[in-house]
């Protein structure tokens, strides 16, 4: 009879059971494993054999064959070697695979027969939940990891013979595996304290930057500054971590999950518990901001997801890299498409984007005079595409302090504590609004929410449809505009949208391509 030992693989996000069937056949010793496997599977028939050995006992002196079912799924990665030596091991007469039809295994075997850590193992926990499986066993370097998923039984092991042993018959030698337990309500209130190293009341003055700031963190609003070099647009950027809500609970699993297959979690730390903030370098490529690869793996924008997305020096980055920001901006997901799969990644992020007005840095600058011409100031601001400076709510100028200012103006008394607790207001505001709608902050609302939660008055109206007709602004700038504005009177308390938020929002949406 076959031995069937159970496993699970991630494809995206998205876990898959995956039975693993071993067969031993009287013919020449060798061992093959079938079922679409990569090299990293196919390399555990070295891995396997050593580690049935080094943990006592007799590798089958015959032909072993493997198979990973359903083999129309491609598997990738180092899980399978447990459940391969498990089921080897049953069929070998040592274990009675009947006894652990209703456990799942994943885990990486080293020589010795030490079980290593894998990525993945929120994901596919949570997965297999899904799935109706109560009960599985992990390495023990991902047993905090696993236990975030409640209902789920995860027993820990460090090695072959503690899973051997686990399952054997024979009481003298018999030892079973602690049971793993987090109570994952407490561990994550303990740990959502942020440090942030940077405070805006170390800013000196920009004040409508530090307010262009609050409205994005409230509302999950795009932004882009631009200024002069040294007028604070990167020291504004690393304050703006200390403003950001903390996450939700399901927002924090959701984030663990994709970078547990990235492979990004912090041993001591299995629960992501701090909104990510991604800078990124212009020399990124187009695949490493949107993912991709032979597996598609997530890109920068689906590790910013929930958090933020900085780009320094925005105009620096190619024009093909920033393109492909346009459909994840406007839809909050990414759709990696290869011949073999197509994978979908969440990609609901805050961009926050830096620039210069101009090549040399002094365009407007008041102490500086400029060496551009108009070509150069031309050719430099069409870098940025017009449907992408579209997709991005808030465009503001940081001028750069006077030597005056500089030397004797003292830093806002306002700390960044204070602002944080209106954001976090602003959005309890926005989460009790939306709660039957799916959503989460005003940047997410759809065409058909907008008209439902964005009503104006007559005064309201007349104001938005001057400045449609003045600036000529585009569908999507108008329901941004309107975002933008709700926002604002969230931050302000008031439950209707007045003339007032329209203007102020106006102010942060009106940019010179559009004038």
């Amino acid at each position: 009879m076959v031995a069937k030992v159970l496993t699970s693989t991630v494809i995206g996000l998205e876990a898959y059971k995956i039975e693993v069937e071993v067969d031993i056949l009287n013919s020449l010793p060798s061992m093959s494993i079938v079922g679409l496997p990569d090299a990293a599977v196919s390399e555990a028939r070295e891995r396997v054999k050593s580690a049935i050995k080094n943990s006592g006992y007799l590798f089958p002196n015959k032909k072993v064959v493997v198979n990973l079912a359903p083999a129309d799924i491609k598997k990738e990665g180092t899980n399978y070697d447990l459940p391969i030596a498990l089921g080897i091991l049953a069929q070998d007469g040592v274990l009675d695979w009947e006894k652990f039809k209703d456990y799942v295994f994943v885990g990486e075997l080293s020589l010795d027969g030490s079980l290593r850590p894998i990525n993945g193992v929120l994901p596919i926990v949570s997965g297999l939940r899904e799935l109706g499986i109560s009960k599985i066993i992990v390495p023990k370097e991902n047993s905090k990891e696993a236990a975030l998923i409640p209902d789920i039984e995860v027993y820990p092991a460090d090695n072959l013979n503690e899973v051997v042993n686990h399952f054997l018959d024979d009481e003298a030698i018999a030892q079973k595996i602690s049971q793993f337990k987090i109570n994952i309500e407490e561990y994550f209130k303990k740990e959502t304290e942020i440090d942030v190293p940077y405070d805006f009341k170390d800013v000196k003055g920009q004040q409508k930057a530090k307010m262009a700031m609050e409205i994005a963190a409230a509302g999950g609003h795009n932004l882009l500054m631009s200024g002069s070099p040294g007028a604070g647009k990167t020291l504004l950027s690393k304050c703006f971590m200390s403003i950001l809500p903390p996450l939700e609970l399901e927002e924090a699993i959701e984030l663990t999950k994709i970078y547990s297959i990235s492979g990004l979690l912090k041993k001591d730390n299995p629960l992501i518990t701090v909104r990510p903030f991604r800078s990124v370098h212009h020399s990124a490529s187009a695949v490493g901001i949107i993912g991709g690869g032979t597996n598609p793996k997530p890109g920068e924008i689906t590790l910013a997801h929930r958090g933020v997305l900085f780009l320094d020096e925005i105009v620096e980055f190619p024009r093909n890299v920033l393109e492909v920001l346009r459909q994840p901006l406007e839809d909050g997901e990414v759709v990696i498409s290869r011949v073999h799969t197509s994978i979908k990644y969440p990609a609901d992020f805050m961009l926050l984007a830096a620039m210069n007005p101009c090549p040399c840095g002094y365009l407007g600058d008041k102490q500086k005079q400029c060496s551009c011409t108009q070509f150069q100031i031309d050719r430099y601001k069409a870098r940025l595409s017009g449907p992408l400076l579209d997709r991005i709510d808030l465009h503001i100028d940081v001028p750069r302090l006077s030597a005056e200012e500089l030397v004797n103006m003292k830093p806002s008394g306002e700390t960044s504590k204070q602002i944080r607790e209106r954001v976090i207001k602003a959005r309890k505001i926005q989460k009790e609004r939306y709660k039957n709608d799916g959503i989460l902050t005003n940047s997410q609302l759809t065409p058909k929410l907008v008209k439902k939660y964005c009503v104006l008055d007559d005064k309201s109206k007349e104001l938005l449809k001057m400045a449609v007709a003045k600036f000529n602004l585009s569908g999507r700038s108008y329901d941004r505009i309107l975002k933008l504005s709700r926002t604002i009177a969230d931050i302000s308390g008031s439950e209707n949208i007045e003339s007032s938020h329209i203007a102020q929002a106006l102010q942060y949406r009106i940019v010179d391509n559009e004038e």
